[in-house]
């Protein structure tokens, strides 16, 4: 008998060893899955944040070229570019002359 009893000790002893590998294996593994997770929300959170930035960027282009193609949107244009050109300049806008203007149309 005491040969059993010592038997099933030993038996005991290594399934709770074998039950506390797999319980610390288990804490382990999610340990690593909750700082992936993490890291993912983190690595969202960002792109996110920036793929507001840039819907913003994109929406403001849209409405300046919205602008533009509106009524006296050239004026704009041209009233905008007014930083380009130096203050002892005198801007000159070329135009066809009437004549050929004409002539182009009956062509």
């Amino acid at each position: 008998m005491p040969s059993s009893e010592r038997q099933e000790f030993l038996c005991s002893v290594i399934g709770l060893s074998v039950k506390l590998g797999l319980g610390l294996l288990a804490a382990v593994s999610l340990t690593h899955l909750a700082s992936a997770y993490q890291q993912r929300l983190d690595r969202h959170s960002e792109l996110s944040a920036i793929l507001d930035i840039e819907t913003a960027r994109l929406r403001r282009a849209q409405t300046r070229f919205d602008n533009l193609f509106a009524l006296e949107g050239e004026q704009q244009m041209m009233r905008e570019q007014d930083q380009w050109i130096a203050p002892n300049r005198l801007r000159v806008v070329w135009e066809e002359p009437r004549q050929s203007r004409s002539l182009q149309s009956r062509l």
